[in-house]
């Protein structure tokens, strides 16, 4: 048995208590014992630590009491409490906001889950709204998400499997699955990815894990995980065989297998009936084909532009220009994203000026002075909108990158480079490797119509879908 005093000492030093102004040890006296505790001040619950304290105070004699697994059975009433032995644990608990027992006489000691998580409120996500359906949303504390996906699965056969992972941070991650529906070989692969991660910090979240995880390819932009932010969206999922992955600090859960064609779902098809679901899904399909297409294609036929049969002239430009098409193109979609990057870091009061400022950058001056022709604000104009119709990040950026590619390969060799670009296109995609799962292309590769034909038409709900 380790002496007491030898033990707190030891604590105190790893804990920081007098070091860190947010660290608490207390000392308190347990059936004529001595006992001390530790709590992260930010963490801790003070009715529950409170009522806690008194629940310990008045313990009379510890004579009868052998070990700490009688003493938690007879003294403590906190629901989540747990015997640890080893002083890494000791230390990890705290640090994730549980409270530390150590009594004198006893080995080990007593995590006592008496935290309250510093987090916002429930509500809907910013990126994922909908005009029907519920409007909460995840937040930041994975036990607090937990309790989203139990409040619409009361099933036994709901299952959260917990891993902490990164060395120095220890996030909590939780592999979350509907057992006996969700694949068991998928299962063990990502069980064994995630105790295959050793990086110092998991501090960028879910995408530390996401590059943890994704096969190694970083020159190809498709994304392999999807995301979201919507508990309604993770519950679907996970009851239709999927498998979660729920971070710490992080509102963003990952949903996998993730193919190509699973981008093509939105929450919002299921909060319409069928047949305007399935218009919906039709229509942010062909947005996103044109998103892809729509200025190469233009510009191909521009460039070639006498060989037009007449009813295309329209397409041409008529305008005098001093800048080149290409430079014009890319030069808006650079200013595009410079836009975007820059209205996330304008304060709320000034977002009026800023948006005059973007329409004097992309407006009627930049035509008068010949920067830019009006085609080219239009059909760039109708990209950038179309970018939001799809509700992925990742994927409307692989599509903007493969646009600009394409853009590039046309001037430099016409119908060819446009031919090698599609191709190029197909290949990088074909070649797509995913964390778990079939493959990128499924159901079209390998070939499975039912499913196809799921993803491509919104289906009324039955008692094997939901």
């Amino acid at each position: 048995m380790v002496d007491y005093d030898t033990r707190t000492a030891q604590l105190d030093d790893l804990l920081g208590v007098g070091r860190n102004f947010d660290m608490v040890g207390r000392e308190v006296s347990v059936g004529g014992r001595r006992a001390r505790l530790w709590v992260v001040n930010g963490y801790a619950e003070d009715a529950l630590i409170e009522r806690m304290i008194g629940r310990l105070l008045a313990v009379g004699s510890l004579k009868g009491v052998p070990d700490l697994a009688a003493f938690l059975a007879a003294y403590v009433t906190v629901p989540d409490a747990a015997e640890v032995t080893e002083v890494h644990d000791m230390v990890m608990g705290v640090f994730a906001g549980k409270t530390l027992l150590v009594i004198d006489g006893y080995d080990g000691g007593i995590l006592l889950d008496a935290k309250e998580y510093p987090t916002r409120s429930v509500q809907e996500p910013d990126t994922s709204k909908v005009l029907r359906g519920s409007h909460d949303g995840f937040v930041e504390s994975i036990m607090a998400n937990a309790a989203l996906l139990r409040r619409r699965i009361r099933d036994p056969a709901l299952t959260l499997e917990r891993y902490q992972v990164g060395g120095r941070s220890q996030t909590d991650v939780a592999l979350v699955y509907m057992a006996g529906e969700a694949n068991e070989k998928y299962l063990e692969q990502l069980r064994q990815k995630l105790k295959a991660i050793d990086v110092g910090s998991i501090s960028m979240s879910q995408e530390s894990i996401a590059e943890c995880i994704v096969p190694k390819q970083w020159w190809n932009p498709f994304p392999k995980i999807r995301y979201t932010e919507r508990p309604d969206v993770a519950t679907a999922s996970i009851m239709e065989g999927s498998i979660l992955l729920m971070i710490d600090n992080t509102p963003s859960v990952m949903l996998l297998p993730t193919t190509l064609f699973s981008f093509a779902e939105e929450i919002n098809d299921y909060y319409f009936p069928p047949l305007i679901g399935t218009y919906l899904r039709i229509i942010r399909l062909v947005v996103l084909f044109l998103t892809v297409f729509i200025t190469p294609l233009w510009y191909l036929l521009v460039k070639n532009g006498d060989i037009l049969p007449g009813e295309l002239e329209f397409l041409l430009v008529e305008d005098e220009y001093f800048v080149p098409l290409i430079v014009q193109l890319l030069l808006v979609e650079l200013i595009v994203d410079i836009l975007k990057l820059a209205s996330l870091n304008t304060p709320d009061a000034l977002s009026n000026s800023f948006s005059m400022l973007g329409a004097l950058i992309l407006g009627d001056f930049a035509v008068q002075a010949r920067w830019l022709v009006p085609e080219v604000l239009v059909y760039m104009a109708f990209v950038a909108v179309a970018g939001y119709a799809q509700h992925s990040y990742e994927m409307g950026y692989a599509c903007k990158l493969v646009r600009m590619v394409l853009l590039i390969l046309i001037w430099l060799w016409d119908s060819w480079g446009f031919a090698i670009g599609v191709i190029g296109a197909v290949v990088l995609i074909a070649s797509t490797r995913t964390v778990v799962g079939k493959g990128y292309l499924y159901p079209l590769i390998p070939f499975n119509g039912k499913k196809l034909m799921r993803m491509l038409r919104r289906r009324p709900i039955n008692k094997d879908n939901t």
